[in-house]
């Protein structure tokens, strides 16, 4: 006997042009009616343009009529904002007070980790005018959608992904604006983009404390925040000034990560510290939060960056990072 679950597990297999993520995890689907044979399903408008509107009308009746008992099928779309289907259990935002030592490649790493485990992942690239998200993972081309919205583009391992990169008409065009703009923008990229259901949504900020962090840390339900640094006492000490914005807007610090913390050398394995003694606990103990990992300068990951190809990077550092990641996201929660 057809039931709603076994509509709503059709609707499940129906991908949404433009992203290839289904209706019911762009959280698309606003009502399923069932009764006397009859089905009535309402689907939300957003981010769907016309030709897009009438192909899903199609496929959703395609994939349901044969279920049995099915006499008549209705499908209508309903008018909705992006802001209002967005359903992300957590939002982690990626910072440092300092440019150059590794937030895009974190935030990246820990994606790549989150995804291979399973979750639903977006990253939202706040970077505005130092974006570098879609390089590392080889995605060009501007985002589908429509006047209502826009639906980001999948990477290999289904991570949603926003850019400011993505709406230029070239990859190396300067943005030159002023904050509040950018901080508009950086608002409309949580509000105005069909992110849909996901476990984790990633922000990759620019450095400082100014008004880009200020817009994320007003502006979103941040879940809490990644600090990234590196060894050099310089850097280091203008992270700390990263760690007291968060402590005083009140955001969590999930944990730190050390990056460019040593280098290998290939033959012998010794271990390096091109940058000078590592500051991994001293700056865990300044956040009071945990040290989630230390990152070596590995070029084989440099180069997948360079190449698009971040996604098939792997390693013991990079299983460690996830594992720390996500002990200390537990621990955050039973707080």
């Amino acid at each position: 006997m057809t039931t709603e679950e076994q509509i709503k597990e059709r609707l499940e297999d129906v991908l949404v042009p433009g992203s290839m993520r289904s209706l019911v995890k762009l959280n698309l689907v606003r009502n399923i009616a069932f009764s006397d044979g009859k089905v009535d399903v309402a689907i939300a408008s957003a981010a769907l343009n016309e030709a897009s509107q009438e192909w899903l009308k199609a496929k959703v009746s395609e994939s349901i009529k044969t279920l049995p008992k099915i006499k008549k099928m209705k499908v209508d779309f309903v008018e909705a904002k992006p802001k209002d289907l967005n359903e992300v259990k957590n939002i982690i935002a990626i910072m440092s007070g300092k440019g150059g030592v590794g937030k895009s490649l974190v935030t990246g790493l820990i994606g790549i980790s989150l995804a291979r485990r399973g979750y639903e992942v977006g990253i939202l690239d706040a970077d505005i005018t130092g974006p570098s998200i879609p390089r590392m993972f080889g995605i060009s081309g501007r985002p589908a959608g429509s006047e209502s919205g826009l639906l980001p583009p999948l990477s290999h391992l289904g991570i949603e992904i926003m850019s400011i990169n993505l709406l230029l008409p070239n990859e190396d065009d300067a943005v030159i604006w002023r904050g509040p703009l950018i901080g508009k923008t950086i608002t409309q990229f949580w509000e105005d983009v069909l992110w849909g259901k996901l476990d984790y949504l990633l922000v990759d900020l620019p450095p400082g404390t100014a008004d880009a962090p200020l817009t994320v840390m007003q502006s979103l339900p941040l879940s809490g925040v990644v600090v990234v640094f590196s060894p050099q006492e310089l850097a280091a000490m203008v992270v700390r000034k990263a760690v007291q914005m968060a402590q005083k807007m009140n955001v969590p610090i999930i944990g730190v990560v050390e990056n460019m913390s040593y280098f290998l050398l290939p033959d012998s394995g010794k271990r390096i510290e091109i940058f000078g003694k590592s500051k991994a606990q001293e700056m865990a103990k300044s956040a009071n939060a945990p040290l989630l990992g230390q990152i070596p300068i590995d070029p084989q990951l440099a180069q997948l960056c360079d190449e698009g190809n971040i996604e098939r990077y792997d390693s013991a550092v990079l299983n460690g990072l996830a594992d720390a990641f996500f002990k200390a996201m537990s621990t955050k929660m039973r707080e």
